[in-house]
């Protein structure tokens, strides 16, 4: 019997309907949907069986994703390992859209061969925003001081104790992550938060955002946000922004 093939898969999902990327477990948990699940889902009546889908990472409920990454090994021999793109949308909810299928190598792991994740959060700056956009952005009704924001950003660089913006109940072994860089952007009326890292603590995009224009709406001095952000505790830090302006854009082996 030949060896399953190992097939890579990058995914596009709106969050908005969604409890997060991870199956549920356990009495209690099945009230909701998941993006996981409903691969699966369609996975197992593609093969027969049961499948299991493994994520680059988890996004929250209500987070979106437009490059999520995701493998799994596959027992049919006789479709392309790029028709599994068409054979997955048709069973699939709209809500949910595989944008790429390859074959991968054998040892390929989504999760931990990940190099960086890229996230973006959108943020509608003008006065009245498009009725379809609402599920999509952080409605401000201002334009912040994008300059300050940047100044404030230019401190999440480098191998950083990301303490300070984790969520309570975080399981995560260490709280230090690497990294790339972060920055804000202007496109049209949306203003448009881009960080990246080797991985991310859970909500911590969301709590880094919040932070930063909590800062930004009260006039704080950049150096500010690098106190907050070497003082490790979740308290000094600002609100956390809302699930919906959230993105995990890209994914990088």
């Amino acid at each position: 019997m030949p060896e399953p093939r190992n097939i890579k898969l990058r995914i596009s999902y709106d969050g908005t309907r969604f409890l997060g990327w991870q199956r549920q477990s356990g009495k209690g948990t099945g009230n909701g949907r998941t993006v996981q699940e409903e691969i699966e889902k369609a996975l197992a009546k593609m093969h027969g069986h049961e499948v299991g889908l493994i994520g680059s990472g988890r996004t929250d409920s209500g987070v979106h994703a437009a490059g999520q990454a995701a493998n799994f090994l596959s027992d049919i021999e006789r479709i392309p390992a790029e028709r599994f793109v068409n054979a997955l949308n048709s069973l699939l909810p709209k809500d949910v859209r595989i944008l790429d299928s390859r074959e991968a190598p054998a040892s390929f792991h989504a999760r931990f061969d990940a190099r960086a994740r890229t996230y973006r959060y959108f943020l509608y700056c003008g006065a009245h925003p498009l009725a379809h956009e609402m599920p999509y952005i952080w409605h401000l009704n201002r334009w912040p001081d994008v300059a300050r924001l940047n100044r404030m950003a230019s401190y999440l660089a480098g191998e950083i104790d990301c303490t300070t913006f984790t969520a309570a109940g975080d399981q995560s072994l260490s709280r230090s992550r690497y990294l790339y860089g972060a920055h804000f952007f202007p496109e049209g009326e949306r203003l448009v938060f881009e960080i990246s890292a080797n991985a991310f603590l859970w909500k911590m995009v969301r709590s880094i955002t919040g932070t930063l224009i909590d800062l930004d709406s009260r006039g704080a001095d950049p150096a500010e946000f690098g106190k907050i952000l070497a003082s490790r505790e979740r308290k000094n830090a600002g609100p956390t922004a809302p699930g919906q302006g959230l993105f995990l854009w890209d994914v990088r082996y």
